[in-house]
């Protein structure tokens, strides 16, 4: 396994003012980095993978919908285009990342809801969008990572079952889910035992705590969790996820009114302790 930190802890958009967290995560041991892509040109992101080289760090690419105008499920036609059109220049920025993975909750905008369970039209639109998404990223050797999100903040994947469903339905073979553990411990009857069940199509793991803080501060219940990871001889990412207040869209996004940890430093430099100690237990 890999272990990865998600840069949307300090930005959404990883520009040169940034670079120099680079060294300070690989210092602290970590294989990689989970960079966002949410804008930008192609030619922005071959400038990142030269300065992860530099810094001797690997990474994945995350993405989201950013607004009813992208949305796979709409029924505008233009609409459905557009996320067609937005996933593929993703997918070319992992490229340029060289970034063998786009994850993300990329199946409708955040914060929408129709008032209702998803419909089979819906599902039909979004898989149409995510065959062609995948068989353009395949042609990179790229495998997308769709992720379920609770009900707070989304209607169309929230529970494993529905999501393993969805990706029955879309059939492709670089296709899989995003189990993130935050999510999991408010949508999942059984957290842990979903890893188990649903582990053939498991192809990314982000590590966040209950309330989005420092891994091991919250109730996730940690060891069992670690331990069904090793039992399906998982040996993908492990990338930790957690948001505070310093980007006021993202935190109204993520519902963080108030902060859950001391420091940054202390995320991510106790955050792999916590992994790696976890792993080695079990």
């Amino acid at each position: 396994m890999k272990i990865g930190f998600n840069l949307l802890l300090w930005t959404t958009h990883f520009i040169e003012k940034d670079f120099y967290l680079l060294k300070k995560l690989k210092d602290t041991g970590y294989d990689g980095v989970e960079v966002p892509i949410f804008e930008g040109k192609v030619d922005h992101y071959k400038k990142i993978k030269n300065v992860l080289d530099d810094n001797g760090l690997e990474c994945t690419g995350l993405s989201v919908i950013p607004d009813e105008e992208h949305n796979p499920i709409s029924a505008i036609e233009k609409n459905r285009k557009n996320s067609e059109d937005f996933l593929k220049w993703s997918i070319d920025c992992c490229d340029a990342l060289n970034s063998k993975i786009l994850c993300g909750p990329f199946h409708q905008p955040l914060g929408q809801f129709s008032g209702f369970s998803p419909t089979q039209e819906e599902k039909e639109r979004g898989a149409r969008v995510h065959q062609n998404s995948c068989d353009y990223g395949k042609n990179l050797n790229i495998t997308l990572s769709i992720e379920p999100l609770n009900r707070f903040e989304c209607y169309f994947l929230n529970t494993l079952e529905d999501t393993c469903n969805y990706i029955d339905l879309v059939n492709r073979d670089n296709f899989g889910i995003l189990y993130d553990t935050f999510h999991s411990n408010i949508e999942e009857k059984d957290p842990v035992g979903s890893i188990e069940t649903y582990f053939k199509y498991i192809n990314h793991i982000h590590i966040s705590e209950n309330d989005r803080g420092t891994p091991g501060k919250g109730n996730i219940p940690w060891k069992e969790t670690f331990r069904a990871i090793k039992k399906i001889e998982y040996d993908g990412w492990l990338s930790i996820e957690a948001f505070g207040r310093a980007l006021p869209d993202l935190a109204a996004a993520t519902r963080v009114w108030r902060d859950f940890f001391d420091s940054e430093e202390e995320v991510y430099e106790e955050g792999y302790k916590f992994i790696i100690n976890n792993l080695e237990r079990n």
